[in-house]
């Protein structure tokens, strides 16, 4: 289930103003060039930020989701009629013969559950034609990111167009091994309306992860440092043999 940050209609309607530095999107547009994709499949597409740059560059894009509200914002915007937008998750999808499937900024950490995490690998795989990559990053659990997720490093008031200010705040809720538990908090100083949206992430390590790919079937061809969090974070490339 997605959380409540992406399907509450209401948080889903200011996620893109609330979280506006997409740099990090740059390095998948590159590497979607490099890889010649002219068929995109984008796993966790959410509002759709990443899936209609793609369609904005002539390719063939699939966006997955399991959140209806984020999805309805994504088919409200301009080109959206160029992207297939699919609710559900990649566990089930109709057949695809992508040339990239990807998983951006946390979409691969939040599916928590093994089983959940192996069905989103065979479906990748399933959905990749032969020679086809997947892409996602993960943070590396020795840097310990979750230290910084409090109200001090996250605290923001953002003026939203249609919806006036929106005052946000993460709290660190929990850390149990691999998964950490975190709330977001917002206040809607219109109507002074609360909302809260608790969310888990699973730290992987590159072992585990690279060893989970090849289970599945996959080929690590390369882990790269992310480019928006150098030392912090890292990119798995992994290819369909």
């Amino acid at each position: 289930m997605a959380d409540e940050c992406f399907r509450h209609p209401r948080l889903a309607a200011v996620y893109d103003a609330l979280d506006t530095d997409r740099g990090d999107l740059d390095a998948y547009l590159r590497m979607a060039g490099e890889f010649g994709a002219r068929r995109v499949l984008d796993i966790g597409c959410g509002t759709g930020v990443f899936a209609l740059l793609l369609a904005d560059r002539g390719i063939e894009v699939v966006g997955v989701d399991p959140a209806a509200a984020s999805l309805d914002v994504a088919r409200e915007k301009p080109g959206a009629a160029r992207v297939r937008w699919i609710e559900g998750d990649a566990a089930a999808l109709p057949p695809l013969r992508a040339d990239l499937a990807t998983m951006t900024a946390n979409v691969a950490q939040a599916i928590t559950g093994p089983r959940a995490w192996q069905g989103t690998l065979r479906g990748a795989y399933e959905a990749l034609r032969p020679g086809g990559h997947l892409v996602f990053e993960t943070r590396d659990p020795a840097r310990r990111a979750w230290e910084e997720w409090d109200r001090e490093h996250t605290h923001q008031v953002v003026e939203v167009h249609g919806a006036g200010a929106v005052e946000s705040w993460c709290d660190l809720l929990d850390v149990s091994g691999p998964l950490v538990t975190f709330r977001w908090t917002y206040v809607f100083t219109a109507d002074g309306e609360v909302l809260t949206s608790d969310s888990t992430l699973r730290f992987r390590d590159r072992d585990e992860v690279a060893a989970d790919l090849t289970g599945r079937g996959f080929e690590v061809r390369e882990v790269r440092d992310a480019p928006d969090r150098r030392g912090r974070e890292l990119v798995f490339l992994a290819r369909r043999a």
